[in-house]
C-alpha cells in the first residue's frame, strides 16, 4: 500500500477547495434550533456502490459461479481503472439529478445524508478505486443550497473496512484500523470534507464513519477515533456538527461513545426490521409496536445527547435482490443463512414490486411509515434509506411518497400511530 497524505491536499487543490474560509454558524447547522427536526433521506448507491440499490451495474456478473465482483473494490479491480472510471463517471452524472433534489424538496424533506468513501477523498493510488467524485458532490451541494436543504456528509467507507459490509467499499474482513496509516487516512478524508463544508453552506454536519462494527473494532478504539475526528473537523470547520454512529452497541453503552466534552455532537442509530430471523418473524402489529418502542428508547437517550435515526426503511422482509450481498439470497425464503423460510412456503416473488401490493398491504405500509416517523421524532428526527432504488420499492422514498404511502408532509409528530 502506498497511501500518501499529500494526495488529500492535492485533491483539495484539484477540486478548487479553499483551505482558509470558515463560515459562521447558519440556520443550516444541524440542530441549531431545538425544534428543527431532521427529516431526511440518504443519497445511497452514488459514491459507494451497493449491488442491491443499482443491480444493473452488477448484472453482467450475476450468473458467474463465485463472481469475482461483489463490491466497488472488486468492480474496479475486474474492470480496470480506465473502464471503471468511464462507467462510474456516467453513474455519478446520472444517479442523482437536480430533478431528484427538487422532488425531495417538494416532499418536504429538509436533510440529505450523502455517503462517500475515503478513496474519493484521501486515496491510495495503488488500490483499484477510481477518483473524480468531488465535482459531482459539489454539484449536489449547490442543488441542496438552491432548494434550502441541509447536508450530512457521511464517511461511509474507511481503509480496510470498518464492518466487512459491501457498503464500506470492500466486503469481507474487518481490517480497519489495523495498519498504522488507517486512522491518518480516515482523518485526512474528514479534513477534505470539512474544507468542502467551509465552501458549501448547505453542509450542516459530517459523520465520522458509518457503522463501525463493535465485533471487529474495539469500543475504546472507536471512541478514540471519534475524539480525533471531532478535533480534526472542528479545527477546520467550527460550525459543523459531528455525527457518530452507535457502533451497533446497546443504548446502555451509547454515552461512552460520545464524551460530554464533544459538545453539539449527534448520535446516529440505524433501525431495520429485516436482518434477523426474530425481526422478520414479527406480525404487522408487532412491527408497529417495535417501531413505537424504539421511539421511546431514542427519546429517553435524547435527553442526554441528541439522537437521529440515520437509516431505516419500510422493508419487513430481506427480499430486495442482493440486499444481503451480491449473489446472496434472503432469510425470508430460506436461501441465505438458513434453509427454511420464515413463514411456511414463504417466497420473495414480487414482494418488492409496489404494483403487487394490495390495499391491506398498502394500509399497513402507510401505518408503518407513520409509526417510524412519529417514533424517531421523539428524538431529533430521521433519515430514510434510500432516496430511490432501481427495483426495491420498500426502500424507495420518492416512489413511496408519490404513491401516498409515506405522507407528505412527513411530520411524525402529527401522526397518532404510537401512544403519546
Amino acid at each position: 500500500m502506498h497511501y500518501r497524505p499529500l494526495l488529500a491536499t492535492l485533491l483539495v487543490a484539484a477540486a478548487g477547495l479553499p483551505k482558509g474560509i470558515v463560515y459562521a454558524a447558519t440556520a443550516n447547522e444541524l440542530g441549531r434550533h431545538s425544534t428543527d427536526v431532521v427529516r431526511g433521506v440518504n443519497l445511497g448507491g452514488l459514491f459507494v456502490l451497493e449491488p442491491w440499490i443499482t443491480p444493473s451495474l452488477f448484472s453482467e456478473w450475476e450468473h458467474l459461479p463465485q463472481s469475482p465482483v461483489v463490491d466497488e473494490w472488486s468492480y474496479c479491480a475486474v474492470l480496470g481503472k480506465p473502464e471503471c472510471m468511464r462507467r462510474l463517471n456516467n453513474h455519478w452524472a446520472t444517479w442523482v439529478q437536480e430533478s431528484d433534489i427538487s422532488t425531495l424538496a417538494s416532499l418536504n424533506i429538509n436533510t440529505l445524508r450523502i455517503p462517500i468513501g475515503y478513496w474519493a477523498l484521501a486515496p491510495d493510488l495503488s488500490e483499484p478505486y477510481t477518483q473524480g467524485q468531488i465535482p459531482y458532490l459539489r454539484r449536489i451541494l449547490d442543488w441542496a443550497a438552491a432548494y434550502n436543504l441541509r447536508v450530512i456528509l457521511d464517511l461511509h467507507g474507511v481503509p480496510g473496512s470498518q464492518n466487512g459490509f459491501d457498503n464500506s467499499g470492500r466486503r469481507g474482513e474487518i481490517s480497519w484500523p489495523k495498519r498504522p496509516s488507517d486512522i491518518r487516512q480516515s482523518l485526512d478524508s474528514l479534513a477534505v470534507l470539512a474544507r468542502l463544508a467551509n465552501e458549501h453552506r448547505s453542509v450542516a454536519a459530517i459523520q465520522a464513519v458509518n457503522e463501525p462494527a463493535n465485533w471487529g473494532v474495539s469500543k475504546g478504539g472507536i471512541t478514540q477515533y471519534y475524539l480525533q475526528a471531532y478535533q480534526v473537523v472542528k479545527s477546520i470547520a467550527p460550525r459543523i456538527t459531528l455525527v457518530f454512529h452507535d457502533a451497533f452497541l446497546p443504548v446502555s453503552e451509547w454515552s461512552e461513545l460520545v464524551p460530554s466534552n464533544m459538545t453539539g455532537s449527534y448520535l446516529d442509530t440505524h433501525i431495520y426490521h429485516v436482518f434477523t430471523e426474530e425481526s422478520l418473524g414479527l406480525s404487522n402489529e408487532l412491527h408497529l409496536a417495535k417501531a413505537c418502542a424504539d421511539g421511546e428508547k431514542l427519546g429517553r437517550f435524547n435527553t442526554q445527547s441528541p439522537v437521529i435515526c440515520g437509516e431505516f426503511s419500510l422493508a419487513t422482509t430481506d427480499c430486495a435482490k442482493w440486499l444481503n450481498g451480491f449473489q446472496r439470497g434472503s432469510r425470508w425464503d430460506g436461501t441465505y443463512l438458513t434453509t427454511r423460510s420464515i413463514l411456511p412456503g414463504g417466497t420473495c416473488a414480487g414482494l418488492e414490486d409496489m404494483s403487487n401490493w394490495g390495499s391491506e398491504k398498502r394500509v399497513f405500509m402507510r401505518n408503518f411509515a407513520m409509526a417510524q416517523l412519529q417514533a424517531y421524532e421523539k428524538a431529533n428526527g430521521w433519515v430514510f434509506w434510500n432516496f430511490k432504488t432501481e427495483t426495491a420499492d420498500s426502500w424507495n422514498y420518492i416512489k413511496l411518497a408519490q404513491a401516498g404511502i409515506i405522507p407528505n408532509p412527513p411530520i411524525g409528530s402529527a401522526f397518532g400511530i404510537c401512544p403519546t
